[in-house]
């Protein structure tokens, strides 16, 4: 699945404020190694950065065109092109580990079988060392549920037969904390977060253009995906009703975990 930098930052201060809450839920630590874990464009590997001055700082995203993007932005970071899951695999590490804090926003609900991942990250953490996670927990919102029916009922329904599965749902809270309580000490949280979207409708489409609808539009030819979007839209107006004054209110709930060896 490829994704696109410029569409991401659309809405890069929305996207970004969940790493701020997350990064400033960690205890002080005394990092000298950190990673950010499929930093996108590198505004989370900002945040990170300006949270441990004096860390050695690195960064490793699937696609190329977000790696580009981030060493733009910050030249002075190490990125490189990684595929978390093969990632994980490498032993011995070969990118400065073990972190002090390992950052991993809004990445992980993308990546299967979080039962072998997550303790696999645990064990790249340095001593008293902490991985900080962000996923989104919206594929029981409208807007999630909406993709899928748009994709079942159109002509495009083959073509995107499995595209529903390029993200399972996420397990509860309790499952997290059952599974990484016995390797460190764990903090779990749920937040809503509502976004004030003054485009409307159509606003609500491209932000869901830079991340959750790319498994549904890649499969489409230029056609399709026009009739795809038009369709999506009109149920987005729908299901998301503007204020009087044309914005509209995006519910967005996230599941926030801090695992600290």
């Amino acid at each position: 699945m490829s994704w696109s930098a410029k569409q991401y930052v659309v809405f890069e201060d929305e996207r970004t404020r969940p790493v701020r809450d997350l990064l400033a839920a960690l205890p002080p630590i005394d990092a000298r190694s950190v990673i950010d874990l499929g930093c996108g464009p590198g505004n989370s590997t900002e945040v990170l950065s300006a949270r441990y001055p004096e860390a050695q700082v690195a960064g490793i995203d699937s696609s190329a065109d977000m790696i580009a993007a981030a060493r733009r932005r910050l030249p002075h970071v190490r990125f490189a092109v990684e595929d978390l899951q093969a990632w994980k695999d490498v032993d011995p590490p070969q990118d400065g580990g073990p972190f002090d804090v390992m950052l991993a926003n809004a990445v992980l609900q993308w990546v299967p079988d979080h039962a072998a991942l997550l303790p696999k990250l645990i064990a790249r953490l340095a001593p008293r060392g902490a991985l900080a996670v962000q996923m989104p927990d919206n594929l029981r919102e409208p807007a999630h549920e909406l993709m899928r029916e748009v994709a079942v009922g159109g002509p495009w329904a083959a073509k995107l037969a499995a595209s529903s599965a390029a993200r399972p749902p996420l397990a509860g809270a309790a499952w997290y904390y059952a599974l990484l309580r016995p390797l460190c000490r764990v903090d779990l949280w749920r937040t809503t977060y509502y976004h004030f979207l003054a485009g409307g409708a159509e606003a609500v489409v491209e932000w869901f253009k830079g991340s959750g609808l790319r498994p549904f539009l890649e499969p489409l030819n230029g056609a399709e995906r026009s009739a795809f979007l038009e369709r999506y839209t009109a149920a987005i107006a729908r299901a998301y009703p503007p204020a009087e004054d044309g914005g509209v209110l995006l519910p967005f709930p996230r599941l926030f975990f801090t695992a600290i060896r």
